[in-house]
């Protein structure tokens, strides 16, 4: 006798049904950004923006979210306006879909939640605007992202502008390779810092070519070796990065303003973002968009190369 079905599934979007069903390229994208990321209404013209790109390069966009407690894999453009101008949306983090799903909320997926959820339905590649990592103050804290530990035990590659500046840079890469997370530089072979195109650390591996990347996954794939996910980190062009010096004494200011006004755990995070949108009057907001604009059609073409090298193997 089959089991029955259990209440709690994962949906996936007629077009990425699909795609998943006749192998053509996918790229799974985030709703954080969307509901918790970016002010409105340009979040919702982001999001489009997004889709746009990937779909540009041949590949099928896939926003996840969860509406009402279902997870939803490929948003229509309704669900896509509900989560980017509604208050109250969860930010879900692997931890959280279990409760979310089980009150039926709304919920944004995180990097950690998102690649979690791809990967469990078979999309091989994700875009991203930057990882979380290692708190600068994570030795008395003991804060690190659930990105971390996602990306140690999840098979997918991630295109992302390296992670967030406001991070300890050196103990996230630190993190990033004791956890068996193979990382790319797209072309550099200096760690990107998200707003900043060198974070001023190495990158021990780098591709020239979306192909190339594309042939790592497969290998990783294929050697079966318990490996986590591939970043690949594809930073900004000098001459589109945020102002170094404007960068660092924004940055500054930040950190002290977590201390005088005692934020800590996972309100860091939008605290340092928010900061750094008001006090670039907006540049921040710039160079935010078109990083993760620059990475969904990095991934879309990653995606492509993907799903062509399985055909011709097949």
């Amino acid at each position: 006798m089959e089991p029955p079905l259990g209440r709690y599934r994962i949906r996936l979007g007629a077009d990425v049904a699909e795609a998943l069903g006749t192998g053509a390229p996918v790229v799974a994208l985030e709703s954080t950004i969307l509901s918790h990321g970016l002010p409105r209404p340009r979040n919702l013209e982001v999001g489009a923006e997004i889709e746009r790109t990937v779909r540009a390069t041949g590949a099928v966009p896939a926003t996840i979210g969860v509406l009402g407690g279902e997870i939803c894999v490929g948003l229509d453009a309704k669900q896509l306006e509900h989560l980017a101008l509604t208050d109250g949306v969860a930010k879900a983090s692997v931890r959280d879909l279990p409760v979310v799903a089980a009150k039926r909320l709304d919920g944004a997926t995180t990097v950690a939640s998102t690649a979690a959820i791809a990967a469990a339905v078979g999309i091989p590649v994700f875009a991203t605007g930057g990882l979380g990592g290692v708190h600068r103050d994570a030795s008395t804290t003991f804060d690190e992202s659930a990105d971390l530990g996602a990306l140690a035990r999840t098979p997918i590659a991630v295109v992302c502008a390296g992670v967030k500046s406001i991070l300890d840079v050196p103990a996230t890469l630190e993190r990033l390779e004791s956890s068996g997370v193979t990382v790319l530089g797209y072309r550099t072979d200096r760690f990107p810092g998200f707003y900043l195109s060198d974070s001023g650390y190495p990158i021990g591996w780098r591709a020239e070519n979306p192909e190339e990347i594309a042939d790592v996954l497969r290998a990783a794939r294929e050697l079966k070796l318990g490996s986590g996910a591939v970043v690949v980190a594809n930073p900004l062009p000098v001459d589109e990065q945020l102002d170094p010096a404007l960068h660092d004494r924004v940055l500054r200011e930040g950190l002290a303003g977590l201390e005088r006004d005692h934020v800590t755990g996972k309100d860091v995070t939008p605290y340092l973002l928010a900061h750094f949108h008001a006090s670039t009057e907006g540049a921040s907001l710039t160079v935010n968009t078109r990083i993760i604009l620059r990475n969904a059609e990095l991934a879309g073409r990653i995606a492509v190369a993907f799903a062509g090298s399985r055909t011709v193997s097949a």
